[in-house]
């Protein structure tokens, strides 16, 4: 006990009264300026901020409001400690908490970049696409959120003394088998990714992925979901999304369509000649398809072969159907009417006594 009363009389005897002031002096008018920015000056930059077009200024604002008085008072400890002789395990202290508080503070703050670009991002979609895709935008502001404070306590434990490559490499290979036990998982996930980033198709495109076809409903971050034409949900995995070949009909402008039917072999010259007529007269009153052409191209085995192609300006694959329903109807209508009788599959045997 009198050993450390005695260390206490000699550390006390280093300083003199007047430099003892002097530090309690720094100490509280370093703290009075603090308040009085944080609770003045800042309140006057905000009502600044609010007048400016930008909102990233906002954040900032927002971000050094959110900085709490033990920083500002460890921090002034900081600065006053500084005109004062006191033991380096004093020194040390308050270094280590200033250090601390000033890795989250600033850790804290990039999450708040990341909130903000994430909020920007997500603006800027589509609202039909924002409810779907929103999802990703969090996910990536999240991982980048964790880096940030994992690279902060790595920080912390480096300037502590820790030996952090020992520790990083223990990571790496716990990593590694973490990485390919969860091998297929990871693998969707930056699918996923990919989608979002390249993005070779969209929640309500019409796609075609191998035999099948269907409507996008959900991306989701293992798998996406299509809807199919027959009705039923088909659930695929990212991966397999991106490493076959897709057909995107959304992306189409201008699709062209060709299509064939056959009459019967006895039909007279005339009425073959005026089925092109009749084709150019049904596409004439289409609104959203334009004729290519019509042509009696070929001799089949047992009907006169006619080939139509058209062009279809519609994205929509329901709207093909019913156009492509109007045109059988109009021809089937109009051949009805001209007496022109649609071929079927027939064989003649002759017989020869």
């Amino acid at each position: 006990m009198i050993y450390l009363w005695n260390k206490l009389v000699v550390i006390v005897s280093k300083n003199t009264p007047n430099q003892y002031m002097h530090a309690g002096i720094t100490l509280a008018v370093t703290f009075f300026l603090l308040y009085l920015f944080k609770n003045y000056i800042l309140h006057l930059i905000r009502k600044i901020t609010k007048k400016t077009k930008t909102d990233l200024d906002d954040y900032a604002v927002e971000f050094i409001q959110e900085v709490h008085w033990p920083f500002y008072f460890v921090f002034s400890l900081f600065v006053a400690v500084q005109t004062i002789i006191v033991p380096s395990w004093i020194v040390k202290t308050i270094n280590v908490a200033l250090m601390i508080l000033v890795v989250f503070y600033f850790a804290k703050g990039l999450n708040k970049v990341a909130d903000y670009f994430s909020k920007k991002q997500v603006e800027k979609l589509p609202e039909e696409d924002r409810e779907h895709e929103a999802h990703h935008v969090t996910l990536l502001s999240g991982i980048f959120k964790l880096i940030v404070w994992v690279t902060a306590g790595l920080l912390l434990l480096s300037n502590f003394g820790v030996n952090v490559t020992s520790l990083i490499a223990g990571l790496g290979v716990g990593g590694i088998a973490i990485a390919f036990a969860l091998q297929n998982v990871l693998t969707d996930l930056f699918s996923a990714f990919t989608i979002y980033f390249d993005k070779p198709f969209k929640v309500g495109d019409l796609i075609t992925l191998g035999t099948d076809r269907g409507t996008i409903k959900k991306i989701g971050l293992k798998s996406t979901r299509i809807q199919t034409l027959q009705g039923e949900e088909l659930i695929v995995s990212n991966r397999e999304l991106t490493s076959v070949r897709i057909n995107n009909f959304k992306k189409i402008t201008k699709r062209k369509i060709v299509f064939n039917f056959g009459v019967e072999y006895d039909t007279p010259l005339v009425k073959l000649k005026k089925i092109n007529e009749i084709i150019r007269q049904i596409f004439g009153e289409m609104k959203i398809a334009e004729l290519d052409r019509v042509h009696f191209f070929q001799f089949g085995e047992s009907s006169l072969n006619f080939e139509v192609a058209y062009f279809f300006n519609s994205r929509q694959y329901n709207d093909y159907l019913d156009t492509q329903q109007a045109i059988n109807l109009e021809i089937k209508k109009d051949f009805e009417k001209e007496k022109i009788n649609f071929a079927f599959p027939t064989q003649t045997i002759y017989l020869k006594k």
